[in-house]
C-alpha cells in the first residue's frame, strides 16, 4: 500500500488493455442473433462448422512435418557466406522499421 492509504494499482485515468479475444467466423458479430445462432447449435438444428472440416488430416501431418524440418535443412545446405548474408538482410529487415 502506498503510504496515502491506496491499493497500488494503474495510474489514475489509465486502464489496462486487453487483447481482443477472436470468435469463430461461422457466428454473427450481432449478440441477438448470435444468441440464436447459439440456441440453434444446442438444439441439434444447426450444425456448429469445424475449423479443419474438408482437410485431409495425412496431407496437413505432411504439411507439419515439412514446416518443422524445413528450416534446419535450408541451413545445413547454406554456406557460411550464404547464411550471413541472409542474416544481414534480416537484421536490416528488423531494424530498418525503427
Amino acid at each position: 500500500m502506498r503510504e496515502s492509504g491506496r491499493v497500488a494499482g494503474p495510474p489514475p485515468g489509465s486502464y489496462s488493455r486487453t487483447m481482443p479475444t477472436h470468435r469463430p467466423k461461422s457466428l454473427p458479430k450481432d449478440p441477438n442473433q448470435r444468441a440464436v445462432a447459439i440456441a440453434r447449435i444446442a438444439t441439434g438444428e444447426d450444425e456448429c462448422e469445424e475449423k479443419d472440416a474438408g482437410k485431409d488430416p495425412e496431407a496437413v501431418a505432411r504439411g507439419r512435418k515439412g514446416g518443422a524440418s524445413g528450416g534446419k535443412a535450408r541451413a545445413a545446405k547454406l554456406t557460411d557466406e550464404e547464411r550471413s548474408e541472409a542474416a544481414r538482410k534480416a537484421a536490416a529487415a528488423r531494424w530498418g522499421k525503427r
